[in-house]
């Protein structure tokens, strides 16, 4: 007969989640995956009902640089003729293709019940997005890949490195990452510009992040890498 050990074995800790986070930044136990030759820069869901808590309670701000750091690495990589990809939540007006994600929501005008002229649909005005070049993708559930063109628009430019900003960092930046990875990809995610609803979910989620399925890097290493850029 098999002996178990009766003594539970998860490691616990009285520090915070911004605590730990810092500590495996500090001291990484795994090499990093880097970049590659050729990044895309995918802008998740940075859309009002998650970036402007002055009208949605849904909303959060963790860096208030965020929107400023999102438009500026966009544009330098469009400036360079790298791919730049925005996406957003959007259903049905009556939430037929809501799934059963939308079985959840109690929030009123809700992104689950509205599409159309919904203001918690809308990207945020202060972001800089050019249509003419940059790919824009609405989608229903939390990675930018699920049911989208995302990975044979990456797959056609022959991107190497996807670059995740957006929210929520413990929801869609987090599933779209994870998903990245699964997709082949070396996966970056520039601290300042993910945001969650608390911090103990934001550097949670950062943490596993960077232990399991991506780069998490200050933002200045995204810049460095695209000003080096040659194409």
């Amino acid at each position: 007969m098999t002996d178990y050990p009766t003594e539970p074995t998860m490691a616990v800790s009285d520090k915070t989640a911004r605590e730990i986070f810092e500590d495996v930044r500090a001291n990484p136990a795994r090499a990093r995956f880097g970049f590659g030759e050729k990044i895309a820069i995918v802008n998740v869901d940075p859309q009002q009902a998650y970036t402007r808590p002055d009208l949605f309670k849904t909303a959060y701000i963790t860096d208030p640089r965020q929107i400023e750091h999102i438009n500026e690495i966009s544009k330098r990589a469009r400036a360079k003729s790298l791919p730049v990809v925005w996406t957003h939540v959007a259903y049905m007006e009556n939430a037929a293709d809501a799934g059963v994600w939308g079985t959840r929501t109690d929030t009123p005008d809700s992104l689950q019940n509205i599409k159309s002229g919904s203001e918690r649909n809308a990207f945020d005005d202060r972001l800089e997005i050019d249509p003419s070049v940059d790919a824009v993708y609405e989608k229903r559930m939390p990675s930018a890949f699920f049911e989208t063109r995302l990975a044979s628009f990456l797959t056609w430019h022959k991107v190497d490195t996807v670059i995740v900003t957006g929210g929520s960092t413990s929801g869609c930046v987090r599933a779209t990452a994870v998903d990245s990875l699964s997709h082949g990809y070396r996966t970056i995610v520039p601290m300042e510009c993910v945001a969650d609803k608390h911090e103990s979910y934001h550097f949670a989620n950062l943490t596993d992040l960077q232990l399991k399925y991506a780069d998490v890097v200050e933002v200045q290493e995204v810049y460095d890498w695209i000003e080096a850029y040659r194409g």
